[in-house]
């Protein structure tokens, strides 16, 4: 099974929540790294770890972020990483696959679903110092996954008039990589 490894500068991680029930608020997380065992030609046999660095967070608001990278949220001085650890894929189209696993937010690990599509790899040309030492083979996958924030621990929130809450329970996350063979 090729080893490949996710190159921190083009794979990031984004979230997605409904914010004062009328808008989205999404954050990315720019520090992620992680190891990928993936043949294209058999992706059932895959494995991936990720993990994200969680006080790197950013929305484009300062207190926003400051406020996400608290207690009240991601309590990132006590839980600085995000992490995903899957093996069990299932192949639902050709580029197309379900990623089970286990996804730790704020030291709480639970079962987490990705919904994973390969999007092809390519030679490249790989660049230290001002040299080209490539050829190097990349590929991109994305990844998508629904949470109930509350299962992790992340469970501010504040009421507003006729029942409105001004932080969704569910939060989209996605991840877009981009893996270089080892």
């Amino acid at each position: 099974m090729a080893k490949w490894t996710f190159e921190p500068g083009h794979t990031a991680a984004e979230f997605c929540a409904r914010h004062m029930m009328v808008t989205s608020v999404r954050g990315h997380f720019k520090n992620v790294r992680g190891k990928l065992e993936f043949d294209p030609e058999n992706p059932v046999a895959s494995s991936v770890e990720v993990e994200i660095e969680a006080g790197g967070l950013w929305t484009g608001e300062s207190d926003r972020d400051n406020h996400l990278r608290s207690a009240d949220f991601l309590d990132v001085e006590h839980h600085p990483q995000i992490t995903f650890r899957g093996n069990k894929v299932q192949l639902i189209g050709h580029h197309d696959y379900k990623m089970a696993g286990e996804l730790t937010i704020r030291g709480v690990t639970r079962p987490a679903m990705l919904e994973m599509r390969y999007l092809g790899q390519w030679q490249t040309p790989w660049w230290e110092d001002g040299v080209d030492k490539g050829p190097k083979t990349r590929a991109g996958f994305t990844g998508t996954t629904r949470i109930n924030r509350h299962d992790y621990g992340v469970s501010w929130n504040a009421p507003l008039d006729k029942g409105g809450i001004v932080v969704s329970d569910e939060v989209d996350i996605t991840i877009d990589a981009e893996a270089v063979l080892d």
